[in-house]
């Protein structure tokens, strides 16, 4: 993994400017079918109406968006097999990738549209670490929650079955523990490094990281690879059904309702394409919004459980989609914080503050060697307007500030209000 220097810059403009001829039509076209038709747009007659000025027509009326097989590509796979595209004018063409390292390079050469993609992937790009330099964008966040780490049974049976036991047995009989995330600046790392930190562990010092891809983790984990994980779903309920570990933490109880998967894809793209970029954030909201209907969330299950999307049973997703958990060594409970895709519109705000909590992580674990301008990098790479601009059509609430405040397991709060300071916090850091 290389480790460039940042190259930051103070231009903080949009992708899409704020003066945007484009934006006249929409308000026009608001106006003529009214919130409710733009909601049900879906006769091929009103589709034609609605881009009839020309100027807003996309620009691109095929897409391929990458996905990892997770759950949490749900609403990219809804979006496309529910048609939520074809009222958008585009056709969604999902693409099955085999790594986070794969995702990456297709985004940065172009082979994909877009993606669904790891947070810190693409700020990791943005910044020049953990691959090749490119200005990146995101269009929306996918989820909030659903990750989680899994331990070993080994380790359970050693007595380490939390945070705390595990820093205890770490202690006290120090060897080369192994955990696996799935990318070295994206959200399952940065959820192993801040949960270690959080008990007195330093994740470099004392552990050994590795990066495994998503649908690996359980055979890595059974062949004694790795003590523990920190993966999306369904693959830590895979691990108990599969008898090779349990799940010590979930990611929600690290952050509550933490930004996860976004839509990302390259600014040289947007840029290119602006209007088929706000039709892919309006199918994918349009996903969103079905998959957070609780009465949907089994036929969704049943369709991304199949070999062409995750590639697993569907037990193995239903559950935690409907927030019913067990940990597998003995506490069962259904969590209000379960995997989120829409939440009325706050799980896919790109707020500002969630990109640069992202960079203050690669600082304090020396991904980034000095600290960026966190804010006018987040401003650049999160698309708020074009986000906006869909958000509207669909009359999906946009929240009044692009900042929001958090505080995470070690009580420590995040609000984007200094990010130099917050960054260099941390007790434990590289």
């Amino acid at each position: 993994m290389s480790k460039q220097p940042n190259d930051v810059t103070s231009d903080v403009s949009p992708i899409i400017s704020a003066d945007n001829p484009r934006r006249d039509f929409l308000k026009k076209t608001t106006g003529i079918l009214g919130g409710a038709a733009l909601m049900n747009l879906v006769a091929p007659g009103v589709r034609s109406a609605a881009w009839a000025a020309g100027s807003d027509a996309p620009e691109k009326t095929e897409v391929k968006v990458g996905f990892i097989p997770l759950t949490d590509c749900a609403s990219v796979v809804i979006a496309s097999v529910m048609g939520f595209d074809k009222k958008y004018g585009i056709k969604i063409t999902p693409s099955k990738e085999a790594s986070w390292a794969g995702v990456r390079d297709k985004l940065i050469n172009g082979e994909l549209d877009a993606s669904h993609v790891l947070y810190g992937l693409i700020y990791g790009v943005q910044m020049g670490i953990g691959g090749p330099k490119k200005d990146m964008a995101n269009l929306m966040t996918i989820n909030n929650n659903g990750q989680a780490i899994s331990l070993s049974n080994q380790l359970k049976a050693k007595g380490a079955v939390d945070g705390a036991s595990l820093a205890r047995l770490i202690k006290a009989e120090p060897r080369e523990y192994t955990f696996a995330q799935t990318f070295p600046t994206g959200t399952h790392a940065m959820w192993l490094y801040y949960w270690l930190a959080a008990y007195g562990v330093d994740p470099f010092k004392e552990t050994k990281v590795i990066t495994v891809p998503p649908p690996q983790m359980i055979a890595n984990m059974r062949v004694d690879n790795m003590d523990g994980f920190c993966v999306g779903e369904p693959w830590n309920a895979r691990a108990i059904l599969d008898n090779v570990g349990f799940t010590a933490v979930t990611s929600q109880a690290i952050w509550k309702d933490h930004p996860e998967k976004i839509l990302g894809t390259t600014a040289e793209w947007v840029q290119k394409n602006p209007n088929t970029a706000r039709a892919l954030i309006m199918a994918v909201l349009d996903a969103s919004r079905y998959i957070d209907t609780m009465s949907n969330r089994t036929a969704v299950s049943k369709i991304i459980a199949a070999k062409s999307y995750v590639n697993t049973d569907v037990a193995s997703i239903d559950g935690r989609m409907h927030g019913v958990y067990d940990n597998g060594n003995g506490r069962k409970w259904t969590d209000a914080n379960y995997m989120k895709f829409y939440n009325n519109g706050l799980v896919n705000y790109p707020y500002l503050s969630d990109g640069m909590w992202f960079m203050t992580q690669h600082k304090r674990w020396g991904l980034l060697k000095s600290d960026p301008d966190y804010l006018a990098e987040a401003k650049k790479i999160n698309q708020i307007q074009l986000y906006t601009e869909a958000a509207t059509q669909l009359k999906v609430p946009v929240p009044k500030s692009p900042m929001r405040s958090s505080k995470l397991i070690d009580g420590v709060v995040w609000d984007g209000k200094d990010p130099v300071k917050y960054a260099n916090s941390f007790k434990i850091h590289a």
